[in-house]
């Protein structure tokens, strides 16, 4: 190789990410034209790709906001170890309790470590709601409007433009770009925050990237959790150091009042208690309460009890991910008097609730889980796990000395299970093998899970997927997997395969609605026809059949 095409590689490796691809592989084709004229030509056009290419590079760089911390979060006192951790290592893990600042300084930090020039800084949620709610936040810390420096992106609304360093997204936004972008070029670091709860996509996520690193030497990962066995992601990636940082916290003290029902109606006696801990709490100091609930129907139903009460100077508000977004703001507006928000797990890790002083925890949560007696996916309310527990108490005690109501007893508290499963463990698999299917991730049996699904089960999953006629062998002799049209229609359907084929095959015979209601029920459990789940459903098969 000549000098001059090693000085065009050297200056290549200055431009975007994106530009760098393409542009090398112009140079290897350079190779191969024999006339000198016409590779000369060739030569000049790279030569004014690149002066293009740093002018976008020079103008990111002047375009960077002036980088400002917050003073007093725990964080910005080990900015410094972060700093020298991103810097030297590809992968690094920050274990953050409640209240570190961890979700919103990061992605600063790497700003002013000279990532998101060459690519953006990408920074995955859990939720949709979070993603907006982060972005937002860090845009009002850098003195920058929202769709600038810092964007983000979930279904239906895309906020980045090209002057955008920071993107928030939703983790599934992530997977769905891997489809088009299979070395993630668009991203010189990844942030993936909330990495304990272990969602399917996040272990997607996790393992993909594993395999990617040695691709990408240039990709800098930062797994950030909360300090939930931490150990487990620095193991998957070669033992990357571990950051921790502690909570910005004031003492909380846990009282444990476990409803002693009289009545057949649980939800009843859950209201009652609920409404003894209300009664209980405004013996004291006055403060913002959080209520954590196990789904949106829960809260609807106490949200209407409380609002009967007329509790004096009390403002009720429901939080849940389907809720629009000014409603969803309200919870970060400024207020008079009290406040009571009834939340799900969505104000469990990855949204926190400003002014909160006393947490009530009903103890439960709506979770998905597989069934193997009913082969069916359902999403049962079932006990949280002490982790779980934990994360709820810690939402208080950050702007004062903090009270939670546990409405349980301390020995069933002990008696649950440290951590919730991971999804992948408790997920029907042949769901799980469609998924990675529809997305690219290759065979599951070769893939790097933190934890690998048991061997039996996988079989049984892509069996069940061939009955269905949702995959077909490559080849005669069998082997590899391909996706059917059926299979990439049940992708698109948030249902188990079952219950999907079964809405599938209803358009032969004219009765999709009606069979719509049925797989609504039997993933749901649902006694009526309305409710999201059936609306999700129908969306969804409209766009497929008509």
């Amino acid at each position: 190789m000549n000098s001059d095409l090693i000085a065009l590689y050297a200056d290549i490796g200055k431009l975007l990410l994106r530009d760098q691809l393409l542009l090398k592989k112009r140079l290897a084709g350079i190779k191969k034209i024999k006339n000198e004229k016409s590779r000369q030509s060739v030569i000049e056009l790279v030569k004014t790709d690149i002066a293009a290419g740093q002018k976008k590079i020079a103008q990111r760089q002047s375009a960077l906001p002036v980088i400002i911390y917050p003073e007093n979060l725990p964080v910005i006192e080990k900015k410094q170890a972060i700093y020298q951790a991103i810097r030297d290592h590809q992968v690094v893990i920050i274990a953050g309790e409640t209240g570190s600042g961890k979700t919103n300084q990061i992605p600063k930090i790497c700003l002013e470590l000279g990532r998101g020039i060459k690519g953006l800084i990408g920074h995955t949620q859990p939720r949709r709601l979070a993603a907006r709610s982060v972005a937002n936040r860090i845009a009002e810390e850098l003195n920058i409007p929202l769709g600038s420096a810092v964007g983000y992106k979930v279904r239906f609304n895309d906020q980045v433009s090209d002057n955008t360093f920071i993107k928030l997204m939703t983790d599934g936004i992530l997977l769905a770009e891997l489809r088009n972008d299979k070395l993630l070029l668009q991203y010189d670091t990844i942030i993936i925050d909330e990495a304990h709860e272990r969602s399917l996509n996040i272990d997607f996520i996790l393992g993909y990237l594993r395999q990617l690193l040695p691709k990408r030497p240039d990709l800098k990962v930062i797994i950030t959790s909360a300090t939930i066995d931490p150990e487990r992601f620095s193991q998957h990636f070669d033992h990357a150091p571990i950051i921790e940082v502690s909570g910005r916290t004031y003492p909380v003290e846990v009282r444990y009042r476990p409803i002693i029902g009289d009545s057949n109606d649980s939800h009843r006696d859950q209201l009652d208690g609920i409404i003894d801990a209300i009664d209980e709490l405004s013996q004291h100091a006055i403060g913002d309460i959080l209520i954590f609930m196990s789904g949106e129907r829960e809260i609807r139903v106490t949200a209407e009890a409380l609002n009967k009460l007329n509790l004096k100077h009390t403002e009720i508000l429901p939080l849940f991910a389907r809720l629009s977004n000014s409603e969803q703001n309200r919870i970060f507006q400024s207020h008079p008097g009290r406040r009571i928000v009834l939340a799900t797990n969505v104000a469990e890790t990855s949204l926190t609730v400003p002014g909160i002083k006393y947490v009530i925890d009903t103890g439960y949560v709506r979770i998905s889980r597989y069934s193997y007696r009913t082969k069916v996916q359902r999403l049962p309310i079932e006990p949280i796990s002490q982790a779980s527990a934990e994360q709820r108490k810690g939402r208080c005690g950050r702007v004062s000395v903090g009270i939670c109501i546990r409405l349980y007893s301390e020995e069933d508290f002990l008696a649950r299970p440290m951590y919730t499963d991971p999804e992948i463990l408790r997920t029907n698999l042949a769901s799980v093998i469609l998924q990675m299917m529809a997305i690219g991730l290759g065979d599951i049996n070769q893939f790097p899970f933190i934890e690998m699904p048991d061997k039996r089960n996988i079989q049984d999953g892509i069996r069940l997927l061939e009955e269905l006629n949702a995959i077909a062998n490559k080849t005669a002799t069998g082997g590899d997997y391909q996706l059917t049209e059926i299979g990439r229609q049940l992708a698109q359907l948030p249902l188990d395969p079952r219950l999907g084929r079964m809405v599938l095959e209803a358009r032969r015979h004219g009765c999709v609605r009606e069979i719509m209601v049925i797989s609504s029920a039997l993933s749901r459990g649902c006694r009526k026809r309305g409710g999201i789940f059936f609306s999700t459903i129908s969306h969804r098969a409209d766009f497929l059949f008509f």
